[in-house]
């Protein structure tokens, strides 16, 4: 497994958590301590405003699991990525994605660029 894919299977351990103790212990692992996460609906700072916005959008969306879509691509210390939000229940996939991380030496990440590609018309 290259940096890249290590660096996004820890993003979307993260994303995936099912407990808050999980979601602690995988924002540590996946992301530096001042991380920033940027997307049109967010942008926060630390582990703490990461877990909170992980959480709201589990509230948002109960029984739904990010995957990867396609490979991760990277140079030097970025990697871009899509993925998907898929329903446990049916297999839809409202919500779709592209994102663009810059990593530290350790390979943790130090800041996240969301972009939406497709989102629920409610």
């Amino acid at each position: 497994m290259t940096a890249y894919e290590d660096a996004v299977q820890r993003y979307f351990t993260a994303w995936n958590a099912a407990t808050p103790e999980d979601l602690e212990k995988a924002v540590a692992a996946a992301f530096t301590e001042t991380a920033t996460y940027t997307d049109p609906l967010a942008d926060v700072r630390g582990h703490e405003g990461l877990a909170a916005t992980i959480s709201g959008v589990h509230q948002q969306f109960p029984g739904f699991e990010f995957r990867p879509a396609g490979t991760p691509d990277g140079h030097h210390d970025i990697v871009r990525f899509s993925w998907e939000l898929v329903s446990a229940a049916d297999g839809s996939t409202p919500v779709a994605g592209s994102d663009v991380l810059t990593l530290a030496a350790d390979g943790r990440i130090t800041s996240v660029s969301g972009f939406l590609d497709r989102v629920p018309e409610d």
